[in-house]
């Protein structure tokens, strides 16, 4: 993967067409200084957040194709609805700009700005019917405003993935086993991502912390020897069973991803920029979308896959991110598969890495990123691999370097990793030199014009000062303070594990990267649920790793303690 950094050659195709500039509507005609969202211009703000989902019109009378309805219907649309006529009351005159969304479901997109300012926006269906309108924070955030497709929110999906996801971590002779808690936890987003589904933005954010903290000091605890877990490991789980059942399970969530057919902004916009580099273009410009946020890997990632399956400058051709999100999704199992026979040897090795895989198959949160097609699969397979070459120093930091200059935030675990208390001096400064070796390659190979400071821009400055509404900072700007503390212990935090603990196993390191992984993204302005795919590999390796191995006759005797013997003193009970 090195050797692939080095050799390729940059620049590539034009992105997406640019748009033409908005139509006035029946409330006001546009103003020629376009409004804002949180100091951004309104247009900027909303590519910013949604890639190329939204395309301008040209006029009011225009009726993109597949529409029966103008963008002057779908405005009076918007406009009769309650919730805007009180708005209307309240602010006058309104400005409106009537987009386009395009993707899966197309559909229209008004927006209202008051005083240069986004206060509302509303969905209207092709043919004129107004489905819903939000004010505040929440008008500037299309994926907080719910309707979203069936593959990712289906009980008949999500409910059989929990279960077989318990299946990894349940005892019945152990009721109280803390591993439950644990496995409870990972599903506990579910709660904060069903509430979001249904557009209820402020309790989904909330909802979504606590499970993050109580993540974090599990992981603490078990990276510093504390609250290990006990027990059988999986005892309903058969090797056997492990052995069906993955292969079953793997190819449900393929076919559940190309049935579902969705891309989101991070996987088309890393299809485009692959693009870019195969037409020798540079992958950092002026991109109105900011597709070019992501660091150079990402895009090189995606390059075999477009060669096979060309974007043809239409979000409806995304087939190479379709199938860079599926090969990503394996890879991750098959190294989770090496990474438990890393932690132990021969059988119960090979058991250990097929629970590991059964989990993060089995678990939604990873069924739900390969069905949208995120990049984030792309962070979790370089980050197992990273793990899986932990014995030496230079592959390890390498591979580590190649998951940061990808998406950034895995370079947080690089103090981790290249600890000396582990590797002593010398192999810390190899693993070191690996990872900033790969990362300087990397960016330097495809460095802009502008050089660093506009890579950074680009890039780094970009997220860190990015709009967004899903954290409780960027809702409540009141809690900075809590959120620069947050921020000061993840940085004592991921220099603190460079030195303690002075004993470390592999699996009190998984626990550890899990545990920096999680504190880096809890301060983090934008927090969302394919993060936790970041850290989900590290945590089944801590949850898991130290149970007792289950033999087949465990096994045999586990399931029997579920059969109530009929007595010879008197019936049994019907159904016993």
């Amino acid at each position: 993967m090195m050797l692939l950094t080095a050799a390729l050659v940059v620049l590539a195709v034009p992105a997406v067409a640019s748009a033409q500039a908005p139509a006035a509507t029946s409330a006001q005609a546009a103003a020629p200084a376009q409004p804002l969202v949180d100091g951004i211009p309104l247009n900027k703000a909303l590519y910013i957040q949604q890639g190329s989902a939204l395309a301008e019109i040209q006029s009011l009378s225009s009726v993109p194709l597949g529409f029966t309805s103008s963008a002057g219907q779908a405005v009076k649309a918007a406009e009769h609805t309650p919730t805007m006529q009180a708005l209307h009351r309240r602010e006058h005159p309104l400005q409106v700009y009537p987009y386009v969304w395009r993707g899966t479901s197309p559909h229209w997109y008004v927006m209202f700005d008051y005083r240069g300012k986004l206060v509302a926006s509303a969905d209207v269906t092709p043919t004129g019917r107004a489905t819903g309108v939000w004010t505040g924070k929440q008008a500037g955030a299309p994926f907080t405003h719910g309707g979203w497709s069936w593959s990712v929110t289906s009980g008949w999906i999500l409910v059989p993935a929990s279960l077989l996801f318990m299946l990894a971590f349940f005892d019945p002779r152990r009721l109280r086993r803390i591993a439950h808690l644990d496995a409870l936890a990972v599903l506990a987003f579910l709660i904060s991502f069903l509430v979001l589904a249904g557009a209820h933005l402020e309790p989904a954010v909330w909802l979504a912390y606590p499970p993050l903290i109580y993540l974090l000091a599990r992981l603490l605890m078990l990276g510093f020897g504390r609250g290990a877990p006990s027990g059988r490991l999986a005892p309903l789980l058969s090797t056997r069973t492990l052995l069906i059942g993955l292969p079953l399970m793997l190819g449900a969530r393929i076919v559940l991803s190309l049935v579902g057919h969705q891309e989101l902004d991070v996987g088309y916009e890393s299809v485009i920029g692959a693009s870019r580099i195969l037409h020798h273009l540079p992958l950092y410009y002026n991109d109105p979308n900011h597709g070019d946020t992501y660091g150079p890997i990402t895009y090189l990632a995606y390059l075999p896959f477009q060669l096979v399956f060309p974007w043809r400058n239409s979000l409806n051709n995304l087939h190479a991110a379709d199938i860079a999100a599926i090969c990503f999704d394996l890879a991750t199992v098959i190294g989770l598969v090496l990474l438990g026979k890393r932690l132990r040897r021969g059988a119960d090795g090979t058991r250990l890495g097929l629970i590991l895989a059964w989990a993060w198959t089995a678990c939604p949160f990873t069924i739900i990123g390969l069905v949208v097609h995120t990049n984030d699969g792309l962070v979790a397979m370089l980050s197992v691999f990273a793990l899986v070459a932990y014995t030496s120093p230079a592959l390890s930091g390498a591979t580590l370097g190649l998951a940061a200059a990808a998406k950034f935030s895995p370079a947080a675990m690089l103090p981790l990793l290249a600890s000396p208390r582990r590797r002593g001096v010398k192999g810390a400064l190899v693993c070191a030199a690996s990872f900033v070796v790969v990362v300087g390659l990397a960016v330097y190979s495809w460095l802009p014009k502008g050089g660093i400071s506009y890579f950074w821009q680009r890039t780094i400055g970009f997220q860190i000062h990015r709009v967004d509404v899903f954290s409780p900072w960027a809702l409540h700007p009141s809690l900075h303070p809590l959120q620069t503390a947050l921020e000061v212990l993840a940085v004592v935090l991921v220099v603190g594990v460079a030195f303690v603990p002075r004993e470390r196993s592999l699996s009190a390191v998984c626990a550890l990267a899990g545990a920096v992984t999680i504190a880096v993204q809890l301060p983090a302005v934008h927090w969302y649920y394919y993060y936790i795919m970041w850290f989900l590999p590290f945590a089944l390796v801590a949850f898991v790793a130290r149970a007792v191995p289950a033999s087949e006759p465990a096994l045999e005797e586990a399931r029997r303690e579920w059969v109530i013997e009929p007595s010879e003193h008197g019936p049994a009970m019907a159904g016993a």
